[in-house]
């Protein structure tokens, strides 16, 4: 499987073709990711709040999350395929990358509040504001750039092993890719890996970009 100097027209020749198929494809890969990076938004943040201020829970919940990452993404969907309720498809693959998504979140959800300067939340009790109150209406507030930075961050590295879903029949540009790897030196098989690959480099593209207006939307331009 070479590039040659038709590469291009191939593969445009098969987005012509098969272009509702890339598509859902590309739509199955959007909701994967955006499910996964919702889940672990909750989870992520949940766990930063819970663990930022006392230290032993703070480093077992980032020594747990961090130790998630290491393990290869096709050992971790197997692990998942066995367990009942799971199996093959998109339940499996869905918990595997919330699971991935996590470090980065709950990092960036403790750095951040432990880096809100104590005198402002001395300030807020003073004026009255109970414990809920301080984290919901400053903490979180001033926090919240290096939160959306940790979140970015999962989502462009959930894009990416959102691929590898495909192997076990999850949704997705994966697809694509294993679908042409499968067959290696047929009329398509070129243009298929290069379909897979340059969507989810699009979407990557496209997500940053979305995360740059919501981060110029939400965050305020004098703690930017």
């Amino acid at each position: 499987m070479s590039l040659d100097n038709s590469w291009w027209e191939n593969l445009l020749a098969y987005l012509e073709l098969r272009w509702d198929t890339v598509l859902s494809d590309a739509l199955g890969h959007i909701l994967l990711v955006l499910l996964s990076i919702a889940l672990a938004t909750v989870i992520g943040v949940g766990l930063g709040v819970l663990t930022y201020r006392t230290q032993r829970p703070r480093e077992l919940v980032l020594a747990v999350t961090s130790t998630i990452l290491t393990v290869p993404s096709l050992a971790l969907f197997g692990i998942f395929i066995g367990i009942p309720g799971l199996g093959l498809g998109a339940r499996s693959v869905v918990v595997a990358l919330t699971l991935y998504g996590l470090l980065p979140i709950v990092r960036n959800t403790i750095v951040g509040l432990r880096q809100v300067d104590p005198a402002i939340v001395e300030s807020a009790q003073g004026m009255g504001l109970g414990g809920t109150q301080r984290l919901l209406r400053v903490e979180l507030p001033l926090a919240w750039p290096v939160i959306i930075t940790g979140i970015r961050v999962s989502t462009l590295v959930l894009i990416g092993i959102a691929a590898i879903g495909a192997y076990i029949n999850g949704p997705g540009l994966g697809n694509q890719i294993f679908s042409g790897l499968a067959h290696i030196g047929g009329a398509s098989a070129l243009s298929e890996v290069l379909a897979g690959t340059l969507g989810i480099v699009i979407l990557a593209i496209l997500f940053d970009l979305f995360y740059v207006a919501v981060s110029r939307l939400t965050i305020p331009r004098g703690i930017r």
